[in-house]
């Protein structure tokens, strides 16, 4: 299936705030997703840490042509490759591999590799990446870590995820090598699989009037 492409910067200026989701069970996907779109957040990130992500990935793909979905944990070429297959519009990787990122690249597919050091950094600018996922966020030294990586790789554009939440996200966002955060807290799996998704939506309008609030 032919899909335009988009840039992994468009991916990560897409919504300040990306949902960071595990789902148990896919035949909610489409809600969730619409409960998400609904509070203003267009971009989601299913990760590929159960047995339904990528037929959710699929359905929302099909089914919400408006939604960027991207699958998130991706480890290797295999996983690419699936949720490529599914319908993913990008993908991220919580670490980095030479194959994995050498795929992405050859298959012109935004990926947002994972990084959490100076040299896992070095080695993606060296294949032609500017944009990362750091992760675990806050255990890679959170905003500190941050601003130490903006003197040598001003060039370098992160997504921090891992520990980002409602209490700290607008600090992550203040910083001019931040375009975008991930978070669990707008999207949380006991309203999901509750099916309160009018609270989801509240909960990601709430997460976004604050930000602008804060700019």
């Amino acid at each position: 299936m032919t899909q335009t492409r988009l840039s992994p910067r468009e991916v990560m200026t897409a919504s300040p705030i990306m949902p960071v989701i595990a789902l148990e069970d896919a035949h909610k996907a489409i809600d969730l997703a619409q409960a998400l779109m609904h509070g203003g957040v267009k971009v989601l990130e299913i990760t590929l840490r159960t047995a339904a992500a990528v037929e959710a990935i699929q359905k929302i793909a099909q089914h919400l042509p408006d939604a960027i979905v991207g699958a998130g944990t991706v480890l290797n070429i295999k996983d690419l490759h699936r949720v490529i297959d599914a319908g993913a519009k990008f993908a991220i990787s919580p670490g980095s591999t030479d194959k994995l990122l050498a795929e992405a690249l050859e298959l012109d597919f935004p990926l947002l590799p994972g990084v959490a050091t100076a040299s896992e950094i070095m080695m993606g600018l060296d294949l032609g990446y500017t944009y990362f996922k750091l992760f675990p966020a806050m255990s890679a030294g959170g905003i500190t870590a941050l601003k130490s990586f903006s003197g040598p790789f001003p060039q370098a554009m992160f997504c921090p995820t891992g520990g980002i939440n409602e209490q700290n996200f607008l600090d992550f966002l203040q910083l001019k090598n931040v375009l975008c955060i991930g978070g669990t807290w707008i999207a949380p799996d006991a309203l999901t699989k509750a099916g309160n998704f009018s609270e989801i939506t509240r909960l990601t309008s709430s997460a976004l009037d604050l930000y602008k609030q804060a700019k």
